[in-house]
C-alpha cells in the first residue's frame, strides 16, 4: 500500500539520482516501525521528514525519535534507532567513527547538500569593526563585542554545548580575544541573529549554510585560513605556531548512515535511504516555511510530497518495482 501525504506549503526537494539497473527490493518487516533521528536543527527535520515520508509512501511505517546529535550513534548501533539522515563531517563525534569501524553502524551515502559553516556577523557589524571580513580584524575590535559576561574579551555565541565547541576551538587556535557562550538552541541562535539586526548591535557567531537566516540576515562568514587536515594535526601549520585549529572549519560533507541491521530487515527502505539526496536550494525554503512562515514540519513536508511527486518517487519506485 502506497501512502499519498497532502499539506499547505510551497516548498523543493531533489530526489537525486536513480542508478542504473537498479533492482527491486524487498519490503521486509512492514509490520515494524522504521525509526528515524530527530536532532536539535530545522534543517535536520525538515530532511528526516522527507526521508520518512518517503518511506511512507513506500508502504513503511516511521517513528521520529529526539535524539542527541553528538550521542546518538550508540542506540543507532544497538538498533533502536534506524537512521539519522544528516550528519555534518566538520561537528561529528568521535564515537559515530568507533561505531562505523565496528560495524554497528553503516553509511548511506551522501545527502549531497552544499553546506559551509564558519564564523560569522550579519553585514551591518563590519561598520562595527572595519576590517571585516579578514579575521585579522577581530584582534582590534574585540573589545566592541564584549559584554558584563566576558569583559575584557570579546563575546562569541558558540553553537550549543552539545554539537560540539567549534567557535571556542578557533578563538584558541588564532589566538583572538574572544570568549565563547554556547547559546541554548538552534532558536537561541536565531534570536542572536535577529536582536542584533534589528539594534544593529555587534554579533560574532557560529552558524552555518543551508540555513534560511543566513538570506534573512544578510549573514556573512569570517575570511579565515583554509581548513585543512594538517590544520586540525599540526601546530606548526598555520599563523599561531603554538596551536591547531587556526584556520577555518573543513569543508563540511553531509552524509546518512544507519544501523547496520537495516539493510537486511528493510531492504527497500535502506535502499531508499541510500539513494534519497536534498539541496540547499530545496531545503531553505522548507525552512523558512516552518521558522519564518510559522508552518509545522509535517505540513510542509507532507504539501510538497502531494504537489511534487515527479522530484521524489521515482527514487522510490527504484526500489519497489
Amino acid at each position: 500500500m502506497k501512502l499519498f501525504l497532502t499539506g499547505a506549503a510551497a516548498v523543493a526537494l531533489a530526489a537525486g539520482n536513480v542508478p542504473e539497473g537498479a533492482q527491486a527490493a524487498e519490503l521486509g518487516a512492514v509490520d515494524e516501525p522504521i525509526r528515524l533521528a530527530i536532532n536539535e536543527w530545522t534543517g535536520q527535520h525538515v530532511s528526516t521528514h522527507v526521508g520518512g515520508s518517503m518511506l511512507e509512501a513506500a508502504g513503511y511505517r516511521v517513528e521520529y525519535v529526539t535524539a542527541g546529535y553528538m550521542n546518538m550513534y550508540q542506540a543507532i548501533a544497538d538498533g533502536e534507532i534506524h537512521a539519522a539522515l544528516e550528519i555534518w563531517s566538520s561537528n561529528v563525534s568521535d564515537d559515530y567513527g568507533r561505531k562505523l569501524e565496528a560495524g554497528g553502524v553503516v553509511e548511506l551515502g551522501d545527502l549531497e547538500l552544499e553546506a559551509r559553516e564558519g564564523i560569522a556577523y550579519p553585514s551591518h557589524v563590519a561598520e562595527i569593526c572595519p576590517g571585516l571580513p579578514a579575521w585579522e580584524a577581530l584582534a582590534d575590535c574585540a573589545s566592541r563585542f564584549a559584554t558584563a559576561e566576558t569583559l575584557p574579551m570579546g563575546r562569541l555565541v558558540d553553537y550549543p554545548a552539545d554539537w560540539g565547541t567549534p567557535g571556542a576551538d578557533r578563538m584558541t587556535g588564532l589566538a583572538l580575544p574572544f570568549r565563547a557562550v554556547p547559546a541554548g538552541s538552534e532558536g537561541a541562535l536565531i534570536a542572536e541573529l535577529r536582536a542584533s539586526t534589528e539594534r544593529e548591535s555587534p554579533l560574532l557567531i557560529v552558524f552555518w549554510q543551508p540555513h534560511w537566516a543566513m538570506s534573512a540576515y544578510d549573514v556573512r562568514f569570517v575570511d579565515l585560513p583554509v581548513g585543512e587536515d594538517a590544520c586540525f594535526e599540526d601546530p606548526a601549520w598555520g599563523p599561531n605556531p603554538d596551536a591547531v585549529n587556526d584556520c577555518d572549519f573543513a569543508p563540511s560533507r553531509i552524509f546518512k548512515a544507519a544501523w547496520s541491521g537495516m539493510r537486511e530487515k528493510w531492504p527497500a527502505a535502506f535502499e531508499i535511504l541510500s539513494n534519497y539526496t536534498l539541496s540547499v536550494e530545496d531545503q531553505q525554503p522548507m525552512m523558512g516555511a516552518v521558522d519564518v512562515d510559522g508552518g509545522s514540519v509535517e505540513e510542509v513536508v507532507a504539501s510538497w510530497m502531494a504537489a511534487n511527486g515527479d522530484k521524489w518517487r521515482p527514487v522510490v519506485d527504484a526500489a519497489l518495482n
